[in-house]
């Protein structure tokens, strides 16, 4: 049965509130479709770059962001990785909007299916493995891993995705994912694909956290930013058998949600960029409104009164450009109004 080792060190604590924190900010705004609709295009852009040039794909952002807009007929390999991983995160983004998907093996069958189409033999496309694999260093080619034996990959996969569903109300989804991404990468359950298969199927996982921007998130630029911490972290260095007995997932954990903190604050500044004008930058004031909804439920203007020093006619003001930018509603009449945040 599969117990992962790890501890909920300081900093992993830390970590998780932090995203909390962030992601609970993100979600208490509204912001235009229209910025909204750009950055899910430059986030795709960001994924499909950073995801396959962790593999070693040499294409700089620009022709990933040329090769996504033009789509060209005759491409090269490294063209078509590009577009294989696109296509894979459009199919979950749509997927992750109707339902609340758990990733099985099916679904990592798909997967790697889609990112490997036309890149390797179709035998092997879409398939379990069912032969010895071993992990090279992509940049110097020698082998650094050697996964477990092929007859093993199914009991693991369905050990972990037990794992995963047995605790899914009594371990922060953080964890989960995070313990997710490195055991199936230390399985490498497929002959190739396996580290596209994973970022993607983990995004899934984190799009369960009801991260509302999730489609705005591409924390795969967080590794691409240093490939080789990234390996080092999520994979290992030798022999399955002789290691497996000493795993423990604390260290990469912490630097699993480090990434995702990184990506939560990159969004958060672009979001804020994208809509900030006078008319909708929030002042002081305004977020003690909303601060206050969100620890009490809802807010009277005998409470905002209690929190600045503003007259009347003003506050009155406050409460209407926060209703005009969607974030709080009116509810009650006269002595009795109220107003509470705004169901998305």
């Amino acid at each position: 049965m599969f117990k992962p080792k790890y501890t909920i060190s300081h900093k992993l604590l830390s970590n998780i509130k932090r995203i909390a924190e962030i992601v609970t900010d993100l979600n208490s705004h509204s912001f235009p479709k229209v910025a909204l609709h750009e950055m899910e295009l430059r986030a795709r852009e960001v994924s499909a770059y950073s995801s396959t040039s962790i593999e070693g794909n040499p294409l700089p952002l620009t022709d990933v962001k040329r090769i996504l807009k033009n789509r060209p007929e005759t491409i090269r390999d490294s063209e078509k990785e590009v577009l294989n991983y696109n296509k894979a995160l459009l199919e979950l983004n749509e997927l992750i909007k109707t339902k609340n998907v758990l990733p099985d093996i099916k679904r990592l069958e798909k997967i790697q299916n889609i990112v490997t189409e036309g890149l390797i033999e179709k035998y092997r496309r879409g398939h379990i493995r069912k032969e010895p694999v071993f992990v090279n260093d992509p940049r110097t080619g020698k082998t650094i891993y050697w996964p477990p034996e092929h007859e093993e990959v199914v009991p693991m996969l369905k050990e972990l995705f037990y794992f995963l569903k047995e605790n899914a109300h009594s371990i922060d989804p953080l964890i989960l994912a995070g313990i997710f991404h490195k055991q199936f990468v230390i399985i490498h359950p497929f002959i190739d694909g396996n580290g596209r298969t994973a970022r993607l199927a983990t995004k899934v996982l984190l799009a369960r956290m009801g991260l509302n921007t999730f489609n705005l998130f591409s924390f795969e630029n967080y590794y691409n930013q240093n490939v080789t911490r990234y390996f080092q972290k999520v994979g290992l260095m030798g022999n399955y058998y002789d290691l497996k007995d000493r795993l423990d997932f604390t260290f990469w954990l912490e630097y699993f949600t480090d990434g995702i903190i990184d990506e939560l604050l990159r969004v958060k500044k672009e979001l804020e960029k994208e809509t900030a004008t006078p008319g909708t930058v929030l002042k002081n004031y305004h977020q003690k409104i909303i601060d206050f909804i969100n620890e009490k439920g809802f807010i009277t203007d005998k409470d905002y009164a209690e929190l600045t020093d503003r007259a009347k006619p003003t506050r009155n003001l406050d409460f209407r450009k926060l209703i005009d930018l969607g974030l709080i509603v009116k509810a009650g009449k006269g002595k009795a109004t109220y107003y509470k945040l705004k169901q998305k």
